[in-house]
C-alpha cells in the first residue's frame, strides 16, 4: 500500500461570514496525482496555503509523513529583492540517487523547455509570467516527492504545456494541483477532489467522468432536499402548535427539526440557459488580407500572408510565444500597419478586442457602474433583453461583488470584468487574446457556451486546448519566421497529425540508415552478436510500447465510457510507458550507431 504523504482531517476555514469549507477530509499518497477544482472564491488557493502553513485553519489538522519533501507553486510566487534567476534556481537540492551528469542534464532540459534564459538577470525585472516560469522551473528541479501547484499552466504556451504534461506524468511524484486546463488535468491526474457548498467530493477518473458523476450526485441531493422540504412543512406545523412539554422525545424532535430546516434550505446552482447576444449586421465584405508582411526589429513576424474572412467563422490561433500572434491581431485591428501588402476592413465591421494588457478603471468605481458605462441593457437574439445586473450574475458576479469597488477585485475578477465589457459592446468581429487565464473551470464552461452561440466572426488565441477544440472551425498555426499554416480542423487533430508525421519521419530515417549501411562496402567491424540481438529486441519493444501508448491514450480520451478503475490503471500505465520509452529510446540510439 502506498505511503500517505499528506493527510487532511476535519479541516474548516471561513473568512468573516463566508464559510469556505467545513470538516473536509482527504489524503495524498506517494505517487498520487490529484486535481483540486472549485469555483473562484470557494477556497482552492486558501486550502493550499493552509497545507503549506501560510494560512491558519479554524479547525482540523494537516499531517505529513516523515518522508515528505514538499514544494509549492503559488499563483503569484515570492522572490527576495535583487535575487537572480541563477541564485534562485541553484538553491534547488539535487536528489541523492541522481548523479551530477544526470542532474545537470535535467536542469538544462527544464530551463530550456520553459525558455528560462539569461540566468544572471534579476528576477524583479521580469514580467509576472516570466517570474512564474522561473518559480516552476525551480520546483521541478528540486528534490521533492509532493508538489502543490496553483494554476501551473498560466503564462505557458501550448508547447510548454504539452512538455510539462508529459514531464509530470512521467515523474514518480505526488501532486495536488489547481488547474482550469481540462486536457492537462486528464493527462496528469488520476482523480479529482471538488469543493462545493463548503463540502469536499472525491471522484476517480477523467474530467468527463467527473461531470457525469457530479450530475448524478446533484440529482440525488436534489431529491433528498425535495423530500426534506415536504417533511419540513409537516414539522413546521408541529413546531407552531407544540405543547410546552419539555420531555426528552420532544427535545429530540426539536433538534431534528432544525437539522431538517438547514437541509431544506440548501440551494443548487441551476444550469444557465444558453445565451446569444445580438450582434450588429455584417455586410458582404468582412476583412481581407493581401500579401501582408510585417517585421519587428530583425524578426519576420508575418510573411506574404493572404486570407479572406468569412461570415460566422471561428478561428483559433496557436504557436509559441514571440512568433507573431499578437502582432497579427494588432494588424487586423489596424493598431499596427503592415510593412507591405493590404488589409481591407469592411464598413460594417465592429471589433471587440480582448487583450492581455487588461482594462484600466478607477479604483473607486463600482463593478456594476463599470459595466453600465458600456450599456444598461444588453440586446439578445430573438428580441429579448438582459440588464447589466443580470449579465454580471450570469457570468458569476454575485450581488456583493457587483457593488464592490474595482480596486478591491482580484486579478482574476478584473480580467473577467474586462471580458464582459468587451462582450457587452455587441461586436460582430470578436478577438480574444488568452481569455482563459485566471478563469475557473465553471466560468470557462459558461464562456464556452456563450461563444458557441455567437453569430459574428471569432478569433481566439489560447493555450487551453480543450477550450479551442470545443469552439473553432480551423486554426492558424504560427510556425515562426513569418510562416502561418491554415489547418482545417481543431488543435487536437493537428497535434495528432504532427505526431504521426514525426513518427513517420523517424521511421523513414531508420529505414534510410538501414539502406545506407547495407550499401556500405564490407570490411567494417561488425557489432557483436549480443549487441545485434539487443538492438533487434529494443526495436521490437519500442514498437510495442508505442502501440500500447496509442491504445491507452484512446482510453484516457474517452474516459466517460470506462470505469474508474480502468481510468486509474491507464493513468498509471501511461506514466510507466513514457518512462520506459525515454530509457529505451536513449539506449536504442546508442546501439543504432553500432548496429544500424
Amino acid at each position: 500500500m502506498a505511503e500517505a504523504l499528506l493527510t487532511v482531517e476535519n479541516l474548516t476555514k471561513s473568512y468573516g461570514d463566508k464559510l469556505l469549507f467545513e470538516n473536509i477530509n482527504f489524503g495524498i499518497n506517494a505517487g498520487q496525482k490529484t486535481a483540486l477544482i472549485a469555483r473562484n472564491g470557494y477556497g482552492k488557493s486558501t486550502l493550499l496555503e493552509i497545507i503549506t502553513g501560510k494560512v491558519l485553519q479554524d479547525d482540523g489538522r494537516v499531517t505529513f509523513s516523515n518522508n515528505v519533501r514538499m514544494a509549492y507553486l503559488p499563483q503569484n510566487p515570492f522572490f527576495y529583492n535583487h535575487e537572480t534567476i541563477r541564485s534562485f534556481v541553484e538553491s534547488a537540492q539535487r536528489p541523492d540517487d541522481e548523479d551530477e551528469w544526470t542532474y545537470e542534464h535535467r536542469v538544462e532540459e527544464i530551463l530550456s523547455r520553459l525558455k528560462v534564459y539569461d540566468l544572471d538577470k534579476r528576477i524583479e525585472t521580469l514580467s509576472g509570467g516570466e517570474q512564474k516560469k522561473v518559480a516552476l522551473s525551480r520546483i521541478l528541479i528540486d528534490n521533492t516527492n509532493l508538489l502543490l501547484l496553483d494554476e501551473p499552466t498560466n503564462h505557458l504556451d501550448i508547447q510548454m504545456i504539452e512538455w510539462l504534461e508529459d514531464f509530470l506524468s512521467r515523474q514518480r511524484l505526488a501532486i495536488l494541483m489547481v488547474t482550469h486546463d481540462r486536457y492537462f488535468l486528464d493527462h496528469v491526474c488520476q482523480d479529482i477532489i471538488e469543493i462545493d457548498n463548503s463540502r469536499l467530493y472525491h471522484y476517480r477518473g477523467t474530467y468527463d467522468y467527473y461531470l457525469q458523476k457530479k450530475a448524478e450526485r446533484i440529482a440525488s441531493e436534489k431529491a433528498e432536499v425535495e423530500k426534506a422540504k415536504n417533511l419540513y412543512r409537516t414539522e413546521l406545523d408541529w413546531m407552531r402548535r407544540m405543547p410546552q412539554a419539555r420531555g426528552t422525545k420532544a427535545q429530540a424532535r426539536i433538534d431534528a427539526f432544525y437539522e431538517l430546516e438547514n437541509k431544506a434550505r440548501i440551494r443548487f446552482d441551476e444550469k444557465r440557459p444558453e445565451l446569444s447576444v445580438k450582434t450588429e449586421r455584417i455586410g458582404g465584405k468582412i476583412l481581407e488580407m493581401y500579401n501582408v508582411t510585417k517585421r519587428y526589429d530583425d524578426r519576420l513576424m508575418l510573411d506574404d500572408f493572404s486570407y479572406t474572412f468569412k461570415k460566422g467563422e471561428k478561428i483559433g490561433i496557436v504557436g509559441a510565444n514571440g512568433v507573431g500572434k499578437s502582432t497579427f491581431l494588432n494588424l487586423l485591428t489596424e493598431q499596427m500597419r503592415p510593412d507591405s501588402g493590404r488589409i481591407i476592413v469592411g464598413q460594417t465591421i465592429q471589433f471587440g478586442f480582448y487583450t492581455q494588457g487588461g482594462m484600466k478603471a478607477h479604483d473607486d468605481m463600482r463593478v456594476i457602474d463599470i459595466i453600465k458605462e458600456v450599456a444598461e441593457v444588453i440586446e439578445l437574439e430573438g428580441g429579448k433583453e438582459m440588464s447589466a445586473h443580470q449579465f454580471l450574475t450570469y457570468f458569476g458576479f454575485d450581488n456583493a461583488t457587483q457593488y464592490n469597488y474595482f480596486g478591491n477585485l482580484s486579478g482574476g475578477e478584473r480580467r473577467r470584468l474586462y471580458l464582459l465589457r468587451v462582450l457587452m459592446a455587441n461586436p460582430n468581429f470578436l478577438i480574444l487574446d488568452e481569455p482563459t487565464n485566471d478563469l475557473d473551470i465553471y466560468t470557462l464552461e459558461i464562456l464556452e457556451q456563450f461563444l458557441k452561440g455567437y453569430k459574428g466572426c471569432l478569433i481566439i488565441v489560447s493555450h487551453d486546448r480543450s477550450f479551442m477544440d470545443h469552439l473553432v472551425d480551423h486554426i492558424f498555426v504560427f510556425e515562426g519566421d513569418g510562416k502561418v499554416y491554415d489547418y482545417h480542423s481543431n488543435y487536437s487533430d493537428y497535434l495528432a497529425d504532427k505526431n504521426r508525421q514525426r513518427k513517420e519521419e523517424v521511421k523513414q530515417q531508420r529505414e534510410n540508415k538501414t539502406q545506407q549501411e547495407r550499401s556500405k562496402p564490407t570490411g567494417k567491424s561488425r557489432p557483436t552478436y549480443k549487441q545485434q540481438k539487443e538492438y533487434e529486441q529494443l526495436t521490437l519493444e519500442l514498437d510495442l510500447l508505442n502501440k500500447e501508448k496509442i491504445k491507452i491514450e484512446a482510453i484516457l480520451g474517452d474516459g466517460g465510457h470506462c470505469s474508474a478503475d480502468e481510468i486509474t490503471a491507464a493513468s498509471i500505465r501511461i506514466g510507466e510507458i513514457n518512462t520506459l520509452l525515454d530509457e529505451k529510446e536513449l539506449l536504442w540510439l546508442q546501439l543504432d550507431e553500432i548496429c544500424g
